[in-house]
């Protein structure tokens, strides 16, 4: 794809000079830091891909990830929606701890207190610190005032849209470039992409951060006709659409990892592919299979997500890691391959995954998981999982029953009060949600 040059003010902003780095430590000092590159599709259900078990989708950019890395088949972000899994992903926090539990609505009607507190740092301010360029392409969604803007919160350079969600014709919620609404004539999938592989242009010479948002394949159903065409045998139009949708998300994947490759770089980068949330099925046709539930709920279907990793340079290629993982270990396992240390700031949640999966530690790196959004509440402790819905208690187990169709609520009843005791211990460090759907008026999402 021929990139568009970028403007005067982009490149001046992309050159701008970042603090001195803290000091790498332990078995990285001395190393050159890694590159980091964190790309989130948006709905994207958790059979989807190709190496997830996809069959009439081909995924080879992002199957390609998993192929030279590892991929988690317990890969779990915090939020069955879109807003507060991102909160959680960039702090390392659980975002109850903070207040951010929901999803605003739509952006007229957001909640004026809506947004990622300026007391919880985010990844892009600890990489920025530690003297890292930062880039953030695509979609935000964790709050509209200026000063809670990707720009304000560590991002040397932004390229996307603040909202939930866009047109990728014609963009209804306004492109920014920086702070300035810019005109895009690009479908917007390739758009980012062309974005992405800019910024990495830009920094192949120096360590950097990149954070790509995709909004596809989140609705409305939008598709280029040259994508479309690529599958003549699926007849299903909605199918059609989606499968076109995910092939420009995949192609620029492609462009991304192409760029690293280009500069040679790409063994000392470290690349992570994951989800927001599972596919809401019957608006999209995104499939969660062998799951029940989807976009919104705490069944697996709804939490479960594909996520992958890979970095040549210290971890396994082609591996298949089963033990249970969150998208709140990101923060800590990319500060750790960078050689940045946690230095004040409230603790973080997730943990440092990179000892577990080069064998220097054993065991789970979580005791349990948890989830809340209003009525509905999950934890999951080894293989057995607690889910609330009001006073409705079910009590799975995922070794035996990933589909939860089994409800043990009523037969084991020690272990019901043991996940029910440690849900109610770790609820006691967070707050209540401090908006709502539409200000109060919660709605479908």
């Amino acid at each position: 794809m021929n990139r568009l040059v970028l403007s005067v003010a982009a490149l001046l902003v992309l050159a701008s000079p970042v603090p001195a780095e803290e000091g790498a430590e332990g078995e990285n000092a001395g190393k050159p830091r890694p590159n980091i590159v964190l790309i989130l599709a948006d709905d994207l259900g958790y059979a989807d891909l190709g190496v997830q078990g996809c069959r009439d989708i081909a995924t080879p950019s992002i199957d390609s990830i998993a192929k030279g890395g590892i991929r988690f088949t317990d890969g779990y972000v915090t939020s069955a929606v879109c807003a507060p899994t991102r909160a959680g992903l960039l702090t390392g926090r659980y975002q109850q701890r903070f207040g951010f539990e929901n999803n605003p609505g739509s952006r007229p009607n957001t909640s004026a207190g809506f947004g990622l507190p300026r007391s919880e740092p985010i990844l892009a301010e600890r990489l920025k610190a530690a003297g890292y360029a930062t880039g953030m392409v695509g979609k935000w969604h964790l709050g509209y005032r200026r000063e809670l803007q990707p720009p304000s919160r560590g991002f040397d350079f932004f390229f996307g849209f603040l909202a939930g969600g866009n047109y990728y014709f014609r963009a209804r919620d306004p492109i920014l470039r920086g702070f300035e609404e810019v005109e895009e004539k690009w479908y917007l999938t390739d758009a980012f992409g062309r974005e992405a592989e800019t910024f990495i242009d830009a920094n192949h010479d120096r360590p950097f951060f990149l954070y790509v948002s995709f909004n596809a394949v989140h609705d409305p159903l939008q598709a280029t006709e040259e994508s479309q065409a690529r599958f003549p045998e699926i007849e299903d139009r909605k199918r059609l659409l989606y499968a076109g949708m995910l092939a420009s998300m995949d192609d620029a994947v492609g462009e991304i990892l192409a760029a690293l490759k280009r500069h040679d770089i790409e063994r000392r980068t470290l690349v992570v592919f994951l989800s927001d949330n599972g596919g809401p099925t019957e608006r999209t046709t995104s499939r969660n299979d062998p799951f029940r539930g989807g976009k919104a709920e705490l069944l697996e279907g709804g939490i479960r997500i594909p996520f992958m990793i890979r970095w040549a340079d210290r971890l396994p290629s082609g591996k298949v890691e089963r033990r249970p993982v969150s998208s709140l270990d990101l923060v800590p396992t990319i500060l750790a391959a960078a050689g940045v240390k946690v230095k004040g700031g409230p603790p973080l949640d997730g943990v440092d995954l990179l000892p577990y999966l080069t064998g220097v530690r054993e065991g789970r790196p979580h005791e349990a998981l948890f989830w809340r959004r209003g009525k509905m509440s999950a934890v999951r402790m080894g293989d057995l999982k607690l889910i609330r819905h009001g006073r409705r208690t079910w009590l799975f187990d995922l070794a035996k029953d990933p589909g939860e169709t089994n409800n043990l609520a009523k037969s084991r009843p020690e272990d019901l009060e043991r996940l029910h005791a440690a849900y109610e211990k770790w609820s006691e460090g967070t707050i209540p949600a401090l908006w709502t759907a539409n200000d109060g008026k919660p709605r479908k999402r």
